[in-house]
């Protein structure tokens, strides 16, 4: 069973910087799909971002032109870069890989554990 492991997380002052990692615990064939999400204390989860793999990203309109997200297929590794960061930004960030484990495979989500964000001063 593949895991999807996530780290980057932590505490940061507002306007700073972090990047968030979500990795495939063995290797695999591709990823195919790429989606980060979070969930701030008391409220549902809401989508961040995307990337598919086509190359095609969106971003959730609170996070465009500070959030970048990316992967690198050679290292089955997935990325969201954070830049600007708000209170608001606060949460637990999920990653979800869309992957094929071999060439054959039906391409299948996984979902990382969650990384904690906290943005305070």
């Amino acid at each position: 069973q593949v895991q999807v492991v996530e780290s980057g997380g932590g505490l940061v002052q507002p306007g700073g910087s972090l990047r968030l990692s979500c990795k495939a615990s063995e290797s695999i064939f591709s990823i195919n799909n790429m989606g980060w999400y979070r969930q701030a204390p008391g409220k549902q989860r809401e989508w961040v971002a995307s990337l598919t793999s086509g190359g095609a990203t969106n971003l959730a309109d609170s996070v465009k032109g500070r959030f970048t997200i990316s992967v690198d297929n050679a290292e089955n590794t997935g990325h969201l870069q954070m830049n600007s960061l708000k209170p608001e930004d606060t949460g637990v960030y999920y990653c979800n890989l869309e992957l094929r484990r071999r060439s054959w495979s039906r391409k299948t989500s996984y979902w990382g554990q969650g990384t904690q964000v906290t943005v305070s001063s």
